[in-house]
C-alpha cells in the first residue's frame, strides 16, 4: 500500500452476472466517498449482452475501466487467460488493494495475480462452504480465502468456516449480503415490469426454473431426471424456464420439452428476471444467489443440489435442498409444497451491506493513515 496517496486505490473485479449484482452497491458507495478511488475490471467471463451487458444498464454500473475479454473455455483455459490478462492491468494501475467477489474463476484468478504481486486482496462473500470439492466454485472459494487479507462475510456460517480453516479472525468481518442490497434497491422497479403478465401468467400462479451447474446439465442422465421431475411438477403449477446458454446447448429437442405448462424463455436481464421471480409461487434452481434472493422475497425455493454453501437459507429462510434426481425432487415437492412456516430474513440482509463493507475496508486499510 502506498501511504503517500490521499485515497485508497482499489481494483474491483467482476466477471459473471452474480459478481455485478454484488459489485454495483459497493462500487456506488466507494465512488461516493472521497477516501477511495475505485476502478472496475470486467474480465469478460460472461460476455454476451444478456449475460453481462444488460446487467450494467439494469444495475446502474459504469462502463468498466478495464475489460479483459477472456471469454469462455475450460476452467484451466479460462483461469489461465485471466492470469495472463490481469497482470498487465495490475502493473499499469498500481492499486493499493484488489477487491474480488463471489466464487467464479475471475475471483480466484485475479486474487492470485494480486497476491503474487504482494497487493492485498479483499474477498467479498468470503467463508461460504458447500464442503463439496467436486464443485469448481468450492475450490475457488477456499483458495481465494486462503490468500485474502480482508474477508467480508455474508452469514454466520462463514465465520465458523474461516475459524476452522485457521484464518486470523482480525481479518474477518461479518457485513451482510451485497446481493440483497441490489435486490432491495431494484425490486419495486422490477415489479413494475410485470413480466408475469407479459407471459400471460397471473402473479403467484407459476414457478420459475433456473439450471446451469455442470453437474446438473452436462450429464445427460442427470439432466433427464431433473427435466422429468419438472414436467411432473408442471402438472401442478406451470413453470417458466429462462435458459442459460450453456444449458440450452444440452437440452433435448425443444419439441419434447417446451409446452404450455413448462415454457422455455431466452435469458433475461437482471430486472426482467427479478420481476418474474418476485411474483412467482416457487423457484426451482441450482443457483447460490437465488437461494438468498428467494429467502428475502419470502418465496419457496427448491434447490436442485445435495448441498448448499448458504445454509442460513435452509435454517432460517425459504430454501429446501431437493437433491438432483427425479425421485428426490418430487419427494421434496410433495413434502414441502408452497409452505415455509417460520421463514425469516437473516440478520444484516437489510440493504446496508455496502456501507458495512466500506467501514471494514476503512478500518483495515485507512485507520492511522
Amino acid at each position: 500500500m502506498t501511504h503517500r496517496q490521499q485515497e485508497l486505490r482499489l481494483l474491483c473485479v467482476g466477471g459473471a452476472r452474480p459478481n455485478f449484482m454484488k459489485l454495483a452497491p459497493l462500487l456506488r458507495a466507494l465512488r461516493a466517498d472521497s477516501r477511495f478511488h475505485a476502478l472496475l475490471v470486467h474480465t469478460g467471463q460472461h460476455y454476451d449482452h444478456q449475460m453481462s451487458g444488460a446487467f450494467f444498464s439494469d444495475l446502474g454500473l459504469p462502463d468498466p475501466d478495464f475489460y479483459l475479454g477472456v471469454g469462455s473455455g475450460s476452467h484451466a483455459q479460462q483461469t489461465a487467460e485471466i492470469l495472463k490478462s490481469f497482470e498487465p492491468v495490475m502493473l499499469d494501475a498500481k492499486p493499493d488493494a484488489v477487491l474480488v467477489v463471489g466464487d467464479v474463476n475471475s475471483t480466484l484468478g485475479c486474487a492470485l495475480v494480486a497476491a503474487k504481486l504482494c497487493v492485498p486482496v479483499i474477498h467479498a462473500e468470503a467463508g461460504l462452504r458447500s464442503f463439496d470439492r467436486t464443485m469448481p466454485e468450492e475450490i475457488n472459494r477456499v483458495l481465494t480465502d486462503a490468500i485474502s487479507d480482508l474477508l467480508l462475510v455474508t452469514e454466520p456460517s462463514g465465520l465458523v468456516n474461516l475459524e476452522r480453516e485457521g484464518i486470523d479472525g482480525a481479518k474477518v468481518r461479518l457485513v451482510g449480503n451485497l446481493m440483497i442490497d441490489s435486490l432491495r434497491k431494484h425490486v419495486d422497479q422490477a415489479r413494475q415490469r410485470r413480466m408475469a403478465e407479459r407471459h400471460g401468467l397471473a402473479p403467484g400462479s407459476y414457478g420459475v426454473v433456473t439450471l446451469h451447474r455442470p453437474a446438473n446439465v452436462d450429464k445427460p442422465e442427470a439432466l433427464q431426471g431433473i427435466l422429468e421431475a419438472l414436467r411432473e411438477i408442471a402438472a401442478d403449477v406451470p413453470l417458466v424456464f429462462p435458459v442459460h446458454p450453456r444449458t440450452r446447448a444440452k437440452l433435448p429437442p425443444v419439441s419434447t420439452l417446451d409446452g404450455a405448462r413448462l415454457r422455455l424463455l431466452d435469458p433475461l436481464s437482471y430486472i426482467e428476471f427479478l420481476s418474474l421471480m418476485s411474483d412467482a409461487a416457487a423457484v426451482f434452481t441450482d443457483s447460490g444467489g437465488i437461494q438468498e434472493e428467494t429467502t428475502v422475497l419470502g418465496i419457496p425455493c427448491f434447490t436442485l443440489r445435495d448441498n448448499t454453501e448458504r445454509p442460513i437459507t435452509v435454517e432460517q429462510g425459504t430454501n429446501v435442498l431437493a437433491g438432483t434426481t427425479r425421485d428426490s425432487i418430487l419427494a421434496a415437492w410433495r413434502k414441502h409444497g408452497l409452505r415455509r412456516p417460520g421463514a425469516r430474513t437473516p440478520d444484516l440482509w437489510d440493504g446496508q451491506a455496502a456501507e458495512r463493507c466500506l467501514q471494514a475496508i476503512e478500518a483495515h486499510f485507512l485507520s492511522g493513515r
